[in-house]
């Protein structure tokens, strides 16, 4: 029995990753959930998966969700940073599936792994912002990060048994989101209804914003040079409009190996879960005949700049990478709320990134301040826009 945490349980992820728990219930047992202030969503976990203990964004939903549960069934409710965390540690737990959006996956999920619990990694942006600091503390508390992202958990599968000083080149592969084929002259009229219609994939609002402008791959290069210890140099972004390769990694031998399979988020969680042994969840394989042929492109930098800022801010590394984050989930949220037009996101990344004064080595501490700094920057320039 592998007994887990949810950061995130209301989210595509987490709920994606609780149908599984519901597959196999002489496998999986859940001991505490986080969410952030869906508490229909949340109550309906709690009465069906019975955690020890959950915890919210703040006091107000913490009480609303008390009101919304039976007295003597509900479990232990906590709130805020200290309850994300308590979440993360908690003392019965094996793994920690982190899925919470942002950056504010980044303190419970090393809370996660200073506890020696193994991760589940959904949340990107844990890697993006502080990558070096999060692997080297992995490696000192002999944790184990195992990718839920689904082109991650296809470079994970396809460099398993194979030798890491074989590999060349790690190929990520992009849908290219709503927009691919839309002229870049139309961008500024884009609506936030337009970008949440992603052709492949059913996520969340903000990634399926950064899908949309292709940022969603840059964080992804980011992350898969921490996880995989390997150089910007040696990720390509290839478009891939089917999403039917998640991934694919070649070898200096001139072999490509792949790994293919419906857009559906549940394998990439299912095998996390239970890796090696692949569970029995009842995904149809891609009808190959049906399909007919795969498409394949380079991305377009100068159409969507987003991917180019990130590879360069993985490139440079230090605390561009996190100023990178911030900026955008400030933009994302302001496009979202009509505050800003999709064709002015990059634009003010760039900015945010071009002012800021790097730190090549920074802390954990660091991290966090240029974090906060980035977006207050973006936010006062959002609103002189």
């Amino acid at each position: 029995m592998k007994t887990l945490s949810i950061l995130g349980s209301t989210g595509s992820i987490g709920q994606n990753t609780l149908t599984i728990v519901s597959m196999f219930p002489g496998r999986f047992r859940v001991k505490a959930l986080a969410a952030k202030k869906n508490i229909s969503l949340l109550s309906e976990q709690i009465k069906k998966f019975c955690p020890d203990l959950v915890s919210v964004f703040d006091s107000a939903t913490a009480t609303a969700l008390k009101k919304c549960l039976p007295k003597n069934t509900a479990p232990e409710i906590l709130y805020g940073d200290e309850g994300y965390s308590a979440v993360a540690t908690h003392a019965m737990v094996d793994t920690v599936v982190s899925a919470m959006v942002g950056a504010a996956g980044l303190s419970p999920t090393i809370a996660a792994i200073e506890a020696g619990k193994d991760i589940a990694l959904a949340n990107k942006e844990t890697l993006v912002m502080a990558g070096d600091f999060v692997m080297a503390l992995a490696r000192k508390n002999r944790t184990r990060i195992l990718p839920v992202d689904s082109e991650h958990s296809a470079i994970f599968q396809c460099i398993s048994g194979q030798r890491k000083e074989d590999v060349v080149k790690i190929f990520l592969t992009a849908s290219g989101g709503p927009f691919l084929d839309r002229p870049v002259k139309t961008f500024r009229d884009i609506t936030p209804a337009d970008a949440l219609k992603h052709p492949n994939w059913d996520m969340g609002k903000k990634i399926s914003v950064d899908s949309a402008t292709l940022m969603n791959k840059g964080l992804e290069v980011i992350e898969a040079k921490h996880l995989f210890d390997i150089p910007e140099e040696q990720i390509e972004v290839i478009i891939h409009p089917q999403s039917l390769i998640h991934s694919m990694v070649s070898y200096q031998d001139g072999s490509v190996l792949a790994q293919l399979g419906v857009p559906d988020m549940k394998s990439a969680i299912a095998y996390a879960l239970s890796c090696p042994e692949r569970l029995p969840i009842q995904q149809p394989a891609p009808d190959f005949t049906a399909i007919g042929s795969l498409d394949f492109r380079p991305p377009d930098l100068k159409k969507f700049p987003c991917l180019d800022l990130a590879f360069k801010a993985g490139k440079i590394g230090g605390t561009l990478p996190a100023v990178l984050n911030a900026a955008n989930e400030t933009a994302v949220t302001a496009f979202l709320n009509n505050r800003l037009p999709f064709s002015d996101i990059p634009k003010v990344i760039d900015h945010i990134m071009d002012i800021h004064t790097i730190d090549k080595s920074p802390g954990l501490s660091d991290i966090k301040k240029t974090d906060k700094w980035a977006r207050q920057e973006a936010e006062i320039l959002i609103k002189g826009r």
